[in-house]
């Protein structure tokens, strides 16, 4: 499976995950909180932060229906309509380099999702890598131009099945540009555990040969875990200063110690899965010597005494001769004087 570099970062099959932060339109159109949310995610380990460009013009048409769910969680006022809300939370393109530089000085990567051609050349000049939203997965247009920037891409598939996902792929490979990355990703604000399909992930993988990861929309951290044990090779989560801000990202976002959380839960979920080999480790070496059963002298056996099975026991510690081996014992003489509780060894026999 190839593996795919990001700035100096190597993404795919045993790499550390690589965790990106998204901050969406989670700035609510302050540069201020914008540079919070990037210290927010630089203090929580995330390899990246990620926030989205584009326009409600070259997004929505303005007949669009506002979906449900913005309408069930007061995202939008009676009288506005998804175009009204994407324009209100559009990020200036000026702060690019703002926020890339910040981003730099804080030892993170800078990302944004272009929504259109225009972003697209705007952002090219700030990012090491190109993340497409599931929602652009049929916008070929868009993905061809990204394609020819030569970068890496990062795809999300929400919605998407294997046919659309192919599509997508053969149109960015025309363009001399393979390296790719794929996320599973189940569209729903929030989503429910057992819309998740993460096993998809592992049909992507070897449908595509490519790394695959995901990206979220739940609003606990059981899923990136689970997907991480699954081989995630990258996970994607929104983040917040307050779930209690208004717009739409924020109510199913993680709060700041929700995101530190999550990243460690990675971290351990990482180191928890080692090696396939099956055998003792480092850590376990003294309680596996001394933890262990061995064959141990039930009474004092004087030398020259022929062993019987009763002269025998079967206790800790585990450094003298294996129990499996006390029938090999059994009528054998002993060498030396062997008091009650000795450890016994070939030697002594």
């Amino acid at each position: 499976m190839k593996k795919i570099k990001i700035g100096n970062r190597l993404v795919g099959e045993g790499e550390p995950c690589f965790i990106i932060a998204e901050a969406g339109s989670n700035h609510d159109g302050k540069l201020e909180q914008a540079k919070q949310l990037i210290d927010i995610a630089a203090d929580a380990g995330a390899d990246a932060v990620k926030f989205q460009t584009y326009t409600a013009e070259k997004m929505y048409s303005k007949k669009t229906p506002t979906m449900k769910y913005l309408k069930k969680d007061k995202l939008v006022k009676k009288d506005e309509t998804v175009w009204d809300l994407i324009k209100k939370i559009e990020m200036p393109r000026e702060w690019h380099k703002l926020l890339a530089d910040y981003c730099k000085g804080k030892g993170i990567i800078f990302l944004s999702t272009p929504f259109d051609l225009r972003a697209v050349d705007e952002l090219d000049e700030f990012v090491l890598a190109y993340k497409i939203a599931s929602f652009e997965i049929t916008h070929l247009p868009l993905l061809e131009y990204v394609a020819k920037k030569g970068k890496p891409i990062i795809l999300s598939t929400g919605m998407a099945d294997l046919s659309d996902i192919e599509l997508a792929l053969d149109t960015i490979y025309k363009q001399s540009n393979e390296d790719v990355i794929l996320l599973h990703c189940a569209i729903n604000y929030p989503v429910k555990y057992e819309d998740l399909n993460l096993r998809a992930m592992q049909t992507m993988r070897q449908a595509f040969q490519l790394p695959v990861g995901f990206s979220d929309h739940t609003l606990g951290i059981t899923s990136d875990i689970a997907a991480v044990a699954l081989g995630a090779c990258v996970v994607e989560k929104h983040f917040t200063l307050s779930r209690k801000l208004k717009g739409p990202d924020h109510p199913f976002a993680l709060e700041p110690d929700e995101l530190k959380n999550m990243v460690q839960a990675i971290r351990d979920t990482e180191a928890s899965l080692g090696s396939p080999i099956k055998k003792h480790t480092k850590a376990e070496e003294e309680v596996y010597r001394l933890g262990r059963r061995s064959l141990v002298a039930a009474c004092n056996i004087p030398k020259a005494m022929k062993i019987t099975r009763e002269m025998l026991d079967v206790k800790r510690p585990g450094y003298g001769i294996h129990p499996k081996m006390i029938n090999a014992v059994i009528g054998r003489v002993a060498k030396v004087h062997i008091e009650e509780d000795d450890i016994l060894t070939w030697e002594m026999i």
